[in-house]
């Protein structure tokens, strides 16, 4: 049996060196009586934020840190439950029309009164084209999480409508990722001036920071209170809150075990085992929205014969991988949803591990060992081919690249830069990619039409095909799902739509690991969320 190699030498030193260690806490505030005590919540995050701006980025991390500053309508717990916030009430005035109340005395960090006039321009700002201004003037990479939403109607101070295209059931999950943003100080700034120096109506206001190394924020002592369903209600619980970007995985683990960080996303899985081991860490895990697969360009021959696909399918150890890489806290996938899905089939199963039967496909399909030489042939050729990925990646890689190399496929790793790559996989240059995408509303809709209908320049249908599949009748389930209100049709639609996609299997589909995130045992109030952002308001520190 192959083994997987979970954790080098010279990092297991560096932490096991930690462990035994005399960790000290972060420093909170000089020494003396009379000096305040200074809480500081420092977070270390796996990647650098793209902007300050809500309004200009599609990035899970760019959200963690926006949605400590600014507000939504509505906002969501660590379990995908959707929570009133700015708004008041929320009610359907009928299929296509929502009607948000806006809470009174809601202050922006200038001590300017948030009012309906905001809320219409932060929606305006995202769904109209060009009007983000720097570095020049472009559409709001976030339109496409609310494409149906047409127009924003005031109707007095504290009431707005939202009017939609069409029905669309995933509304509030979708409306859950747009923050508010003050109009007047917008307006007066410019875009530039207001990346510079953000303000919102959110717990922290911003201090100081760069992007690419830390971003320092201090509590707003008017804030409204936040969402009253989750309490504590009020002011933040600690007077100052920093995100520090630390990319490299095992200076993260470092540092948390040092003592210099609170709170790290991304726990790389082999150091799970090792961080549980010190007392003054906790480790703690939520439901992944992060499915991962293979994507196979359908439109390059061998890979425009489904049963090739199939085959790979099948020579895949999922189980081995969840066991050996993720030590069990991951699941395996059946198929193109995550099974937390609301919406995933209860009657797909994840492909088996059977080499036998993907040999046989592969034969079926002309791909054969044709020398006796233990490496399959393909058009008189030796089979090879080159799955892309990237470094966050490389692990999973690397086993899935060695399985199917065990089989006879001469397959091989290749590392990029997603912003690189990802040009290439939408004019499909290339020939497989293994990656993932987000699945935080735990509804098809943001993730069927990114990854599994056809590609449709200047619309969000194919925004993350990169495996070329364009199949009419998926196309049409995926856009017929996105607007019917019926539940049972609607389970209908989209189990019809799986069966497609998993007998076509236009990827291997691999796993959904756990969201795995660790804190210093100080901190209280914590919980790491599904879809992977963090929410500082209610965390203490004790």
């Amino acid at each position: 049996m192959r083994t997987i190699k979970h954790l080098s030498i010279p990092l297991l030193l560096l932490v096991s060196w930690l462990l035994s260690a005399c960790a000290a806490p972060i420093a909170e505030a000089p020494v003396g009586e009379a000096a305040p005590t200074v809480k500081t919540l420092v977070v270390g995050l796996a990647e650098a934020p793209l902007t300050l701006d809500p309004a200009d980025h599609r990035n899970r991390t760019t959200e963690t840190v926006i949605r400590n500053m600014f507000d939504g309508l509505v906002t969501r717990d660590t379990r995908n439950g959707v929570h009133l916030e700015l708004a008041e009430s929320a009610e359907l005035l009928d299929p296509v029309t929502w009607e948000f109340k806006l809470r009174r005395g809601v202050k922006f960090h200038d001590g300017s009164e948030m009012t309906a006039d905001d809320v219409v321009f932060t929606f305006n700002r995202i769904i109209q084209e060009n009007m983000i201004e720097y570095p020049e003037p472009h559409t709001s990479p976030r339109k496409g999480l609310i494409a149906p939403l047409q127009e924003v109607e005031k109707v007095d101070d504290y009431t707005v409508r939202l009017h939609l295209s069409a029905p669309w059931p995933p509304a509030m999950q979708l409306f859950v990722h747009q923050q508010v943003v003050p109009q007047a100080y917008l307006e007066a700034v410019g875009t530039k001036g207001f990346v510079e120096q953000p303000i919102g109506a959110g717990p922290f206001k911003f201090v100081s920071g760069q992007l690419d190394d830390q971003i320092v924020m201090e509590r707003f002592d008017d804030y409204w209170g936040g969402a009253p369903t989750l309490p504590p209600v009020g002011p933040a619980c600690v007077d100052r809150a920093i995100f520090r970007v630390i990319p490299e995985a095992s200076t993260r683990v470092a540092a948390l075990l040092a003592g210099e960080v609170h709170i790290i996303q991304a726990v790389p899985p082999e150091l799970v085992g090792a961080l549980m081991q010190s007392p003054d860490v906790v480790v703690k895990t939520a439901p992944g929205t992060r499915p991962k697969w293979v994507e196979l360009n359908v439109n390059q021959p061998p890979f425009d014969n489904k049963l090739v696909r199939q085959a790979l399918n099948h020579l895949v150890d999922k189980d081995l991988i969840i066991e050996a890489i993720y030590e069990g806290r991951a699941v395996p996938l059946p198929g193109v949803l995550s099974p937390f899905n609301d919406f995933a089939d209860p009657s797909l199963s994840p492909y088996p591990y059977d080499i036998d039967r993907g040999l046989a496909l592969l034969a079926e399909a002309g791909i054969t060992d044709a020398n006796g030489d233990g490496k399959l042939d393909w058009e008189g050729t030796t089979w090879s081919f080159v799955i892309d990925t990237i470094e966050e990646h490389r692990q999973l890689g690397e086993a899935v690249v060695s399985q199917l190399q065990q089989a006879g496929v001469d397959a091989n790793l290749r590392l990029w830069e997603y912003s690189v790559v990802r040009p290439m996989l939408l004019a499909g240059e290339r020939t497989a990619y293994l990656g993932d995408w987000g699945d935080s509303a735990f509804d098809p809709v943001g993730h069927m039409e990114a990854k599994w209908h056809g590609i449709v320049e200047g619309s969000p249908y194919g925004r993350g095909n990169f495996s070329g599949y364009n199949n009419p009748r998926v196309n049409e389930l995926i856009v017929a799902g996105e607007t019917e209100t019926n539940v049972d049709k609607r389970r209908e639609i989209y189990n019809e739509a799986q069966a497609i996609l998993y007998e076509e299997a236009p990827a291997i589909f691999l796993i959904l690991p756990e969201e795995v995130e660790a804190s210093r045992a100080n901190v209280t109030n914590w919980e790491p969320a599904s879809d992977s952002r963090i929410n500082l308001h209610d965390v203490c520190l004790e």
